[in-house]
C-alpha cells in the first residue's frame, strides 16, 4: 500500500471533516431537546445524519484514493456512491422543506410526486454508472477520474435545489425573512464554495461550505420554531386560564351549599358536578317557587368551551326565571326555548329535564326535553328507569310545545336525574358506563342518603373509567322525598 503523504490542504480538509462531525453531532444531541414537534425533530436528526455520512465518505475517498488492491477498491467504490446517493437526498429532503412552508393540500402532493421521481432517477443512474464508467472509473491504481458524463450526475441534485430556489422566490412571503436567508444561504452555499476551490483546489471549500449552511439552516429553523412554540405555550397557558376561570364561573353559578333546605324535613336532595378537561355545558338547579312548590332541573348545553359556559348561563337564568314566575314546566321551556332561539348564531341547544314538585302532596310535573331518562326508586325498592315520550331539545325549533308529565311521589321515594357524562363515561378500551352500570350503582345502597347514592354512582364510574380521560362533565341530582309531617 502506498504511504499517505499529507499536504497543507489534507490537514485543513481532515480537520473541517472531525470539526463538522462533532458539529454535526452535537446539533443532532440538541435537538432532540429542542421544543418543537416530532416530525420537525426527526426531519433534523436524519438530514444532519445524512450531512456525517456525506463528509465522512468524502473523508473515506481521501484516505484510500491511490492505494492499489481489490479491498481498497471496494471501499473507495462504496464511499463514492454513497458520497453520491446522499447527495441526491439531501437535495430532496431540502427542497421537500422549503416545500413544506410554501405549499399546501394537492399542489404540494404534485411537487412531492416530482421530486420523489427527480430522486427514483438520480439513483437509478447512479447504479448503472456504478457498473458502466459513465460518471467516473478508477485505474488500476484505484485512482479516481472522472468520465465524459460525469456533468449527469449532478443535474438531479441541480434540478432539485432549483425548484426550491423558485419556489422560495415565488412563495417568499410565507417563509420569515431569517429562514428563506437560511434557505438561500444552504442553497447557494456550494456554490461559492466552487470558485473558492478554482483558485485553491487542495482545500474542499465545499466541505464546510456544506457543514456551515447545514448547522446554520437548523440553528435558525429550531430557533423559529423554538420562539413559535414559547408564543403558542404562552397563548395555551392563557387559554387555559381563560377556561379555568370560566370552569370557576360557571361552577359558582350552581347551588354548592348542602343541606341546601335545612329547614325543610319534607325533603333531602344533593347535586354535584364533575367538571371534565373541557368546559362543558352542564348545569343542575333546585329552588323554591314558593313555600310549597319546588323546582327541579337538570340540563346539558350540546356545545364545549366559553361558548357552551355563556349558553348553559343564559339558559339556566331564563329556565329560572320562568319557573319562578309561575309557569308549568312546559310553558317554561316553551318560553325559554323561543327567546334562545333568535339570534341563536352558534346553533347551539340544551336538553333540559325539569319539574316542579307540589311538597304537600307529593305530586309533580316533569318536562323531559331532549335528556336522559331519570331513574325513580320506589321506598322499600330498587331504582328503575322511568321512560316516556320525550320533547325536541331547547332552542332547537321556534314555536315548539312540550310535552308534560304527572308523577307523584310517595314519602320514602328516590329520584335521580343526570347528564349523558353518567351513561357515556368511557374506560380505556373505548366501553360506556351504560344505563345498566348506572342503575347497578344506584342500588348498591337504594336506600342511602341522597349524597351517598351520588358518591356511590361516582365510585362505580371511577372505578370503570380507572385512568382513561373523561370529556365529558359528569353532573347528578338526587331528591328525596320524606312527606309532610301529617302523611
Amino acid at each position: 500500500m502506498a504511504p499517505f503523504v499529507f499536504s497543507i490542504g489534507d490537514l485543513i480538509n481532515f480537520f473541517m471533516i472531525a470539526a463538522g462531525i462533532g458539529v454535526l453531532g452535537l446539533s443532532i444531541v440538541q435537538i432532540r431537546k429542542a421544543p418543537i414537534d416530532g416530525q420537525t425533530r426527526k426531519f433534523f436528526v436524519i438530514f444532519l445524519s445524512l450531512v456525517i455520512v456525506y463528509i465522512t465518505m468524502y473523508l473515506v475517498r481521501m484516505l484510500v484514493l491511490g492505494n492499489p488492491g481489490e479491498i481498497p477498491g471496494m471501499i473507495i467504490r462504496a464511499a463514492v456512491f454513497i458520497e453520491f446517493f446522499v447527495s441526491g437526498i439531501m437535495s430532496s429532503m431540502m427542497t421537500f422543506m422549503i416545500m413544506a412552508g410554501a405549499l399546501t393540500g394537492e399542489k404540494m402532493l404534485a411537487q412531492r410526486w416530482v421530486i420523489t421521481a427527480v430522486l427514483f432517477l438520480h439513483t437509478a443512474l447512479l447504479i448503472i454508472a456504478q457498473f458502466t464508467g459513465m460518471y467516473y472509473y478508477f485505474d488500476e491504481n484505484n485512482i479516481y477520474h472522472r468520465s465524459g458524463l460525469y456533468f449527469l450526475s449532478n443535474v438531479a441534485p441541480v434540478i432539485l435545489l432549483t425548484i426550491g430556489m423558485l419556489m422560495l422566490i415565488r412563495y417568499r412571503r410565507n417563509f420569515p425573512r431569517r429562514v428563506a436567508a437560511a434557505f438561500w444561504i444552504y442553497l447557494l452555499a456550494p456554490l461559492g464554495a466552487i470558485i473558492l476551490q478554482a483558485f485553491y483546489s487542495e482545500v474542499k471549500f465545499i466541505i464546510i461550505a456544506t457543514i456551515g449552511a447545514a448547522v446554520n439552516m437548523f440553528a435558525v429553523i429550531t430557533d423559529d420554531l423554538t420562539q413559535k412554540f414559547e408564543k403558542q405555550r404562552l397563548e395555551s397557558s392563557r387559554i387555559e386560564t381563560e377556561l379555568g376561570m370560566a370552569t370557576d364561573i360557571q361552577a359558582s353559578q350552581l347551588p354548592r351549599l348542602f343541606p341546601a333546605f335545612p329547614k325543610r324535613d319534607e325533603f333531602d336532595l344533593f347535586a354535584s358536578m364533575t367538571p371534565a378537561k373541557e368546559v362543558g355545558g352542564d348545569f343542575y338547579d333546585f329552588f323554591l317557587i314558593d313555600d310549597d312548590h319546588i323546582g327541579l332541573v337538570m340540563a346539558d348545553v350540546s356545545g364545549k368551551g366559553v361558548p357552551g359556559a355563556l349558553f348553559m348561563m343564559v339558559s339556566r337564568v331564563l329556565i329560572k326565571s320562568h319557573l319562578q314566575n309561575g309557569e308549568s314546566p312546559g310553558e317554561a321551556l316553551a318560553s325559554v326555548n323561543d327567546q334562545m332561539c333568535e339570534n341563536n348564531d352558534t346553533g347551539l341547544f340544551v336538553t333540559v329535564w325539569a319539574a316542579v314538585l307540589q311538597i304537600s302532596t307529593g305530586k309533580g310535573v316533569a318536562v323531559n326535553a331532549g335528556h336522559e331518562n331519570p331513574a325513580l326508586m320506589r321506598a322499600g325498592g330498587k331504582f328503575e328507569m322511568i321512560v316516556y315520550k320525550h320533547s325536541p331539545a331547547v332552542a332547537t325549533i321556534e314555536g315548539i310545545r312540550f310535552r308534560e308529565h304527572e308523577f307523584e311521589l310517595h314519602p320514602g321515594d328516590s329520584l335521580f336525574v343526570y347528564t349523558d357524562g353518567v351513561a357515556e363515561a368511557t374506560n380505556s378500551r373505548n366501553e360506556l358506563f351504560g344505563a345498566e352500570r348506572t342503575l347497578d350503582a344506584l342500588n348498591r345502597d337504594p336506600g342511602a342518603s341522597p349524597k351517598d347514592i351520588l358518591d356511590n354512582v361516582m365510585d362505580g364510574i371511577n372505578s370503570f373509567v380507572a385512568e382513561a380521560e373523561q370529556f365529558d362533565d359528569i353532573t347528578m341530582l338526587c331528591f328525596r322525598y320524606n312527606g309532610t309531617a301529617s302523611a
